[in-house]
């Protein structure tokens, strides 16, 4: 076979024709010829531009995410949202609270949810006498935090934050009976509890209650709250830990918020409102001669 021959025919033109089979390999790998811009995008067109496009193209595919996968991904997703719509109301706004045992009957009774008002000393104001709160009684009622299986605890703090279970075992809610400077003593001769001297008619009590069956006579420091059950014959509150640490009082910065509404069941849904009982109370100090002292416990 003559070689050199063969050669001597070939094209020794410097351009090769360009036709259909030749041009850039790189350009036949990405699906397009040279001039042919990638994406559909002009070459000419600016980065921003670009990132604009991509950032649309994110926004349709997780849309499309959303918004298929069928009636479970939807459903999957709305509980979703409303759960975290939820934490949010009851962390910040109105928390739900199970009512566990019977001490404030029969102003609420077991099983009822109360709704919590957060905001409602959040912007100065504080606790005033008759008001129904919730507080955390650590180092008040309870000395020490309670341990606790963690796994148990998001669980259960999860639940109880939309009032499906029992608050926390350090969380209680009592009515307010003395604030601070307050000197709270009880029984005067005919029974009542009194406040800066002045005698309570305290109609919310649980029919058949006295207002205590234990004597006390203590004065409420400074940020301090007194505080004490409807049931009271069936009411561990600050009676019980006159001899603890802080002498059964609670501090004003453990409020978690005020029982405004009964929220459940539907039957019982209604407004809390502060009673009448300590609207003739003096403050601190204005009570009858005699009446000052130390606290006791």
């Amino acid at each position: 076979m003559d070689t050199d021959a063969q050669l001597s025919e070939r094209d020794h033109s410097p351009e090769p024709v360009k036709g259909e089979e030749q041009g850039s390999r790189s350009a036949r790998i990405s699906g397009g010829t040279p001039d042919e811009p990638v994406s559909g995008a002009s070459p000419d067109e600016p980065a921003e531009r670009a990132d604009e496009r991509s950032g649309r193209l994110s926004l349709a595919t997780v849309g499309q995410w959303l918004t298929g996968g069928g009636p479970l991904r939807r459903a999957g997703l709305l509980l979703t949202a409303c759960m975290i719509f939820l934490l949010l109301v009851s962390s910040y706004l109105v928390q739900p609270f199970l009512i566990p045992s019977s001490s404030m009957e029969n102003t609420f009774q077991v099983g009822d949810r109360v709704l919590v008002n957060k905001l409602a000393y959040r912007f100065g104001g504080e606790p005033r006498r008759g008001d129904v709160v919730v507080f955390d009684g650590t180092d008040s009622f309870v000395q020490g935090r309670p341990t606790e299986n963690p796994v148990a605890a998001l669980v259960r703090e999860g639940a109880s934050a939309v009032g499906l279970m029992r608050p926390s075992e350090t969380d209680y809610i009592k009515r307010v009976v003395g604030t601070g400077g307050d000197r709270v003593r009880c029984c005067d001769r005919r029974g009542r509890l009194e406040v800066n001297g002045r005698p309570v008619i305290e109609d919310y009590l649980h029919p058949g209650d006295a207002p205590s069956e234990v004597a006390f006579d203590i004065v409420v420091p400074e940020g301090k709250l007194w505080v004490m059950g409807d049931h009271r014959s069936d009411s561990r509150d600050s009676r019980d830990h006159l001899g603890e640490p802080g002498g059964g009082t609670v501090p004003v910065d453990r409020v978690i918020g005020r029982a405004d509404w009964i929220g459940w069941p539907f039957g019982r849904m209604t407004s809390v409102k502060r009673p009448d009982a300590f609207a003739r109370v003096p403050e601190p100090g204005q009570g009858q001669p005699g009446h000052g002292g130390s606290p006791h416990g």
